[in-house]
């Protein structure tokens, strides 16, 4: 029987203490402390912003991706040639499109925000919106968690899918050097070939982990962001 601890300690702490505890001790250490933490965080914003942008841009390529596909679709029918797996890989590349554009969609205000009552008074439209960014937060780093379980609980049973798509195995190696230490990419690299494989289910889903931990990581800088400068970063998005 195989069992997991969804909570191990991590350098002397439990998993939860981690992702929930800590996060919200900062937010309330940059309400007390705003001049100080805004101090340490700015160098780490900037470079969140490239990382948000980044997937946004990430998102769009996905997004042409499926055009791509859906005209090779109709050049391989028009020819007559079997594109196995197509409608697979276009499905992936959609789930990918939403997961990488979270994080971005959300800076930009293109999530939906119900704002009839911050709009009462600049009372409410700071501690209603902190409130509803920290249970956002406290919601998005739990579905992350579990998300990235999903991808070893994938790995673990050798999930494979049920469609026709296959991939080259030296792809397979070339993502799981992200997941290992140099040390393994020896042997790694000796196990594998040169043979196209049944897709596992943990590369698909890999956007999935990745886009709901950038989309907790945003929310929880969103939120220290309202509490040090007294408003939210949140770009709205012009309706005409």
């Amino acid at each position: 029987r195989v069992t997991m601890n969804d909570w191990a300690s991590v350098l002397g702490m439990p998993l939860w203490a981690w992702l929930f505890v800590m996060p919200t001790i900062i937010a309330v250490f940059s309400y007390t402390n705003p001049v100080t933490v805004k101090r340490i965080l700015t160098p780490i914003w900037r470079y969140l912003d490239k990382v948000y942008t980044a997937s946004g841009a990430l998102a769009a390529i996905c997004m042409v991706l499926i055009l791509l596909i859906i005209v090779m679709q109709m050049i391989a029918r028009w020819s007559s040639v079997s594109f196995q797996g197509s409608t697979e890989f276009a499905g992936y590349a959609m789930a990918a499109t939403s997961f990488f554009a979270f994080a971005y969609a959300l800076n930009n205000g293109a999530h939906i925000r119900v704002s009839i009552v911050l709009n009462i008074n600049n009372f409410t439209r700071r501690w209603v919106d902190a409130f509803a960014m920290l249970i956002a937060s406290i919601i998005a780093t739990y579905f992350a968690r579990y998300a990235v379980k999903t991808n070893f609980m994938s790995d673990m049973l050798n999930d494979r899918t049920q469609g026709m798509d296959q991939v080259p195995e030296w792809l397979l190696t070339l993502v799981s050097m992200f997941g290992t230490w140099p040390t393994k990419w020896g042997e790694l690299w000796s196990q594998s070939g040169s043979e196209w494989v049944y897709t596992p289910v943990w590369l698909p889903q890999l956007p999935m982990s990745i886009g709901t931990t950038l989309l907790a990581i945003a929310l929880w800088d969103n939120l220290y962001r309202l509490l040090i400068n007294g408003k939210t970063s949140i770009k709205r998005e012009a309706v005409e």
